[in-house]
C-alpha cells in the first residue's frame, strides 16, 4: 500500500461517473488489454487499485483462456469498471494474478494530484 508521500506528484485515473480516484498512472502494467463487448474495448492492467469494491469470484473464459476473476466496481457510485484476476490456470498468465483491469471508457483521464 502506498503512503501519501508516495502518491504526491503521481497522476491518477478516476471513475468517469463520480471522479473517485481509482489508480495511479505509475501502477499501469499494460495498456494492451481488451474489455468485453463487440470488437473489444481498450483496457489497462493495473498492479494496484484503490477505492474499488470486488464482486464474487467466478471462472470466466477470457481471450487468453480460463481465469478466476471478480468484477470491480467504483467504491463510491457502484459503476462496473472492469475485473480483478484472482487466479490464472495457465503458467503464461500467472503474472495477472492479483492485478486489476479497468476499461478505458469507464475511467477519466489522469488528474494532477496537487493538494491545496
Amino acid at each position: 500500500m502506498s503512503s501519501i508521500d508516495d502518491l504526491i506528484g503521481s497522476r491518477f485515473y478516476c471513475c468517469f461517473r463520480c471522479r473517485n480516484i481509482l489508480a495511479a498512472h505509475d501502477d499501469i502494467v499494460s495498456k494492451s488489454f481488451e474489455g468485453p463487448g463487440a470488437g473489444g474495448r481498450r483496457a489497462f492492467l493495473f498492479s494496484h487499485t484503490m477505492n474499488v469494491l470486488e464482486g464474487e469470484s467466478e471462472d470466466r473464459q477470457l481471450i487468453t483462456g480460463m481465469h478466476m476473476v471478480a468484477d470491480v466496481f467504483c467504491g463510491d457510485c457502484g459503476e462496473l469498471l472492469g475485473w480483478k484476476y484472482e487466479k490464472a490456470y495457465h503458467t503464461q498468465n500467472m503474472y495477472k494474478q492479483g492485478k486489476t483491469v479497468l476499461i478505458k471508457s469507464k475511467i477519466a483521464k489522469p488528474i494532477d494530484s496537487t493538494f491545496y
